[in-house]
């Protein structure tokens, strides 16, 4: 274990062992635990975990699964170009070709690309904070049901704004609709099992003994300062997108606060309920871009459609205002792009980052998967993660090497 990092366990492939110190060092200041497996070019060159209590509660170890917030739209993006790659779905096909119940109150030419590249128009399941405490976020008809019977607050694949919670069911109805089975379901069939993974949206009850909780350090925003967010914005707190983004926060506050619970874990919320370990996530994404023990998810091309930049000349929805000094989001059919705040692998690379500070990604040229996992939600979005920078560096490094080996 490296003498200046954190009590950290694993192990690395020759020439990868500088990641795993980096890796220690990343998580020194940390309080809580974390994994990261590495993944290249099929073959598994480090993996790696802190040990301890971080709860207090059970012990983190290898095996330990936990809370993966919106890394789980990677899952669920996965979902969608597979059924793509097996001549299933068309992204440019409108909605309804799939899902005719959504073709109404201005929705009808919304498309399967505008759902995952979150400009449906649709940020929230309800239109104000009041509404938020009605809807039940663990049942996923009733959530489908309003999404259908909903009016976008902006014209579909004009604007992009991210959907927090609504991206998960909007794509995931598509793959019920295609499939008769719902996405929780067709992930576990048909890309967890045939790679052994330990990842799942909808904990199975026989794995909760592996479960680790998660902690946010970070204080609820008060009334005050949710008023001044929207006005940096741009918005006025009674504007029907203000009352919608509002709604959005509350809902995201109220299914966080159900992680806590079994019902909470056992549920399909397929845009931030995922649970699983950082070595499922990295395999994952080494067999979307790759062979993994025989298996590989996508073809190169898929990979290549999926990841094209989609949002980098849509606007925010009017009359929000982006500031001069904005990060915005960049996203292709699904995948986070990297960004500012989220440089992931570099030009070239996607996945999806997750609240708090969880990432799954993937680099196709270079052959990198990646997968971290931390039960500290101390990532803010504004700036890249200081855990990660060490050890995106030395993954660069190692990967240099053995390219030049």
């Amino acid at each position: 274990m490296p003498e200046d990092g954190a009590a950290v366990d694993g192990r690395a492939a020759a020439g990868w062992e500088g990641v795993v110190e980096a890796f220690a060092r990343g998580q020194a200041t940390d309080p809580g635990a974390a994994q990261l497996t590495v993944h290249h070019r099929g073959r598994v060159v480090v993996d790696a975990w802190t040990t301890g209590r971080p709860d207090g509660g059970r012990t983190h170890g290898p095996d330990s699964v936990g809370v993966l917030m919106s890394v789980t739209k990677g899952l669920v993006a996965v979902c969608v170009h597979l059924l793509s790659e097996r001549g299933q779905l068309d992204p440019d096909a409108p909605v309804a070709r799939y899902w005719p119940e959504y073709a109404v109150r201005g929705k009808e030419g919304t498309t399967v690309a505008d759902l995952l590249t979150h400009s449906a128009g649709l940020p929230s399941f309800t239109a104000s904070p009041a509404d938020a405490a009605t809807v039940d976020l663990l049942d996923r008809e009733e959530c489908a049901a309003r999404l259908a019977a909903s009016r976008p607050l902006w014209r579909p694949g004009t604007a992009a704004l991210y959907h927090s919670l609504t991206f998960g069911h909007l794509a995931g109805e598509i793959v019920r609709r295609i499939t008769g089975s719902t996405v929780g379901e067709f992930f576990a069939a048909e890309i967890a099992a045939p790679l052994g993974l330990s990842l799942w949206i909808g904990l199975p009850p026989d794995e909760e003994h592996r479960f680790v909780p998660q902690h946010s350090p970070a204080p609820s925003r008060t009334d005050d300062a949710i008023t001044a967010l929207l006005a940096a914005l741009g918005l006025s707190r009674d504007e029907p997108l203000a009352l919608a983004l509002m709604a959005s926060t509350t809902e995201l506050t109220r299914f966080t606060d159900a992680l806590g619970t079994r019902a909470g874990r056992a549920a399909e919320v397929p845009a931030a309920g995922g649970i699983g370990d950082a070595r499922s996530l990295s395999r994952l994404y080494a067999a979307v871009i790759g062979h993994v023990d025989g298996v590989r998810l996508l073809s190169p091309l898929t990979v290549e459609r999926a990841c094209a930049p989609r949002t980098d000349r849509l606007p925010p929805p009017a009359p929000l205002v982006r500031p001069a000094d904005a990060d915005p989001s960049r996203f292709g059919l699904g995948f986070e792009l990297p960004r500012r705040g989220l440089p992931m692998l570099g030009e070239g690379s996607f996945g999806h980052a997750g609240a708090g500070g969880r990432l799954g990604m993937a680099h196709p040229r270079s052959g990198l998967a990646v997968g971290y996992t931390c039960t500290e939600m101390s990532w803010t979005g504004t700036g890249p993660d200081p855990r990660w920078v060490p050890w995106t560096r030395a993954i660069h490094e190692a990967a240099g090497t053995a390219r030049g080996g």
